[in-house]
């Protein structure tokens, strides 16, 4: 069996998907108070492995069952990596770094459950999500690139270095995110332990961290104004990251004046999903490409002393 680029490719796509689709059933555990569903694990309960006799199991084992569907999408990457034509370690080396996240995950899935949804293990859980969905989408972009060819710089070393501070600022961002999570009143149960902390200070603290992201984006914007054939390899890019950030904010605002309704908080996880995708995305999109023709005709390349040998 072998798999052409292509084929492959489009695995990894698979799993980017599975990865990202998982972190929104994993809310919806959440905000339908069903974090404690299931009492034990790997088994539903001390006595059932199985147990859907509730509204609330029966969405906690939706998600657990959802769980071996990303496996298999994994796997999936990590065979096809043995199998593509022509083989590459570092296409194998990111699957199995699926498949270490994904491991991890479901150990502390389990903890998360025995510590009675502590809010550091929940936060825990959602801050190890993103980390596979960068993970995975760094695999969907190496995936991408050719075989051969010549590295090739798009934009210049400065605006990488304002790409990476708009990612880490994102980061923060989505950070902050999680701790307003631990603070509100979407636990997973009615009973369960929170943060100590005022969820109108969280929320003002991950406000501030967002507005900061987009800015550095925004000054970004402003410095590609002048720079024509950098503008034209990363404005797509840009304008989707500010399109979603700004999306991102409306939600949390209309959400935070509306005593977080569930569906609201759903939409504003599923929201930071795809911009934490676009972010990592964006960054990598401002970093040396493996290109098949030279560097020096290579549409859209700032110049031939920006290549990378």
């Amino acid at each position: 069996m072998t798999l052409t680029p292509g084929r492959y490719r489009a695995i990894t796509f698979a799993a980017l998907f599975a990865l990202g689709a998982i972190i929104v059933t994993g809310a919806a555990v959440r905000l339908t108070g069903s974090g404690l569903g299931c009492e034990d694990w790997p088994g539903c309960s001390s006595t059932k492995l199985i147990d859907v006799s509730s509204k609330h199991a029966a969405i906690e084992q939706v998600n657990r069952l959802f769980t071996g569907l990303v496996s298999v999408a994994v796997i999936a990457a990590v065979l096809g990596s043995l199998v593509r034509v022509p083989k590459r370690r570092d296409l194998l080396w990111l699957s199995l770094g699926l498949v270490g996240g994904v491991i991890a995950q479901i150990v502390l899935g389990g903890i998360t459950v025995l510590v009675d949804l502590h809010p550091l293990a929940v936060q825990g859980h959602m801050i190890v999500s993103l980390v596979l969905v960068a993970n995975a989408v760094l695999l969907v972009h190496r995936a991408s690139q050719p075989d051969g060819g010549t590295a090739v710089r798009l934009v210049s070393p400065e605006l990488n270095r304002h790409a990476c501070a708009i990612g880490a600022l994102t980061a923060v961002a989505l950070v902050t995110g999680t701790v307003v999570t631990g603070a509100g009143p979407h636990a997973g149960d009615e009973d369960v332990q929170r943060f100590g902390i005022a969820i109108s200070s969280a929320a003002r603290a991950h406000g501030v961290a967002v507005w900061l992201a987009v800015a550095a984006m925004v000054a970004l914007a402003v410095r590609l104004r002048d720079r024509g054939s950098e503008r034209a390899e990363i404005a797509e890019w840009v304008s989707a990251w500010i399109f979603v950030a700004l999306l991102q904010g409306a939600v949390g605002y209309i959400q935070y004046f509306n005593d977080v309704p569930e569906l609201l908080v759903g939409v504003h996880v599923f929201g930071a999903t795809v911009l934490w995708s676009i972010t990592v995305a964006f960054v990598l999109r401002t970093m040396p490409l493996r290109r098949v023709e030279q560097a020096s005709s290579v549409p859209g390349t700032v110049s031939a002393a920006l290549s990378v040998s």
